[in-house]
């Protein structure tokens, strides 16, 4: 019989490729969002329960309705700068609504759940890379708010029947190799697909955010890891889990850094276009390198990522770009 996994967020950019790659292992993705910020044309690979994940009744139903044996959580507010001018809709949907999340789960007696959670918990750390004891000292409340319900399941682990691994990634990018979901985002914030939208002529503010770091070429150097190969990461903390009951925190990237000018010239290099670029001031807590130490996931998880290498991160979500992108009919 096929196991059921409630997926939040599932209509997302990340949840919706956990859900194929869950449709891949022979899983049921059954997807749970309110589409406020997902797609429904995301949804492929199993049904859509349209909710919030702040109605604990309806959280409830949706598990016993689908007998699910599992919940992926994704649904969070994801936007650095918005969680500094409005850290309340970040504490709202973020903590209150995975404390509902929880509570719906304990209603319907399942008790094991894998947790999307970011580096942003580490803040700005002074040496790399950065393994999971490095101290967790977030800089925004959308750094904070992930700590925070991380807190809560570890918490939760130790009171009640409730097992969780979580999973702190690095820079989600790239697109499956099929063009059939890739990042879509209104406002797009992410590096990659602004400069793939700058050059298709979408956007007409494209930057860079800091020019003078003390890097070796002065740009940010970030961990970028294909988003195929996140989904697969959760997919074997699934199965760890369900087969096990090990429980944890984990890192997920490559541990190699690429800098915001070698993105850019990879970029240019597959599109064959040239990306006028406006220098800009660094973002506020923009360090200038944060880079993963994946050798815990590797080591437990057995988890290597497979597909990140940067050129293929750029191709795959170029393609995206071109075959699927919903500003492809607009006039460049």
């Amino acid at each position: 019989m096929t196991r059921s996994i409630l997926v939040t967020g599932g209509a997302g950019y990340i949840g919706a490729h956990a859900c194929k790659a869950l449709a891949k292992a022979g899983y049921l993705p059954v997807v749970y969002d309110n589409l406020s910020t997902g797609h429904e044309d995301f949804v492929r690979w199993g049904p859509l329960v349209e909710g919030d994940i702040r109605d604990t009744a309806a959280v409830s139903a949706a598990l016993r309705s689908y007998g699910t044996v599992a919940v992926m959580h994704f649904a969070a507010k994801a936007y650095v700068r918005e969680s500094i001018i409005d850290p309340a809709k970040y504490y709202d949907n973020n903590v209150s609504g995975t404390l509902s999340l929880l509570a719906g789960m304990r209603t319907a007696g399942c008790c094991d759940i894998i947790f999307s959670s970011t580096c942003a918990v580490y803040g700005e750390p002074a040496l790399m890379p950065i393994d999971e004891s490095t101290p967790a000292a977030p800089v925004n409340p959308y750094g904070a708010s992930k700590l925070m319900a991380e807190r809560i399941l570890a918490d939760y682990q130790r009171a009640y029947d409730l097992r969780a691994i979580c999973l702190r990634y690095f820079n989600a990018s790239g697109a499956d190799d099929a063009a059939e979901i890739g990042e879509l985002r209104d406002p797009e914030s992410h590096l990659i697909a602004r400069a793939m939208m700058a050059l298709q002529g979408h956007i007409h503010d494209f930057q860079l955010f800091g020019t003078d770091f003390r890097t070796p070429d002065g740009t940010a150097i970030r961990d970028y890891i294909h988003v195929v190969d996140l989904a697969d990461a959760h997919c074997a903390a699934l199965e760890l889990l369900l087969r096990s009951g090990l429980t944890g925190v984990f890192n997920l990237g490559t541990g190699v850094g690429c800098s915001v000018k070698q993105v850019l010239d990879a970029v240019q290099a597959v599109a064959r276009r040239a990306l006028p670029a406006i220098a800009g001031s660094p973002q506020p807590g923009d360090p200038p390198q944060l880079v993963a130490d994946p050798a815990l996931a590797k080591r437990v998880l057995g988890f290597s990522p497979t597909r990140s290498d940067l050129r293929n991160i750029v191709e795959t979500a170029w393609a995206w770009h071109l075959k699927a992108h919903p500003y492809r009919n607009r006039p460049e």
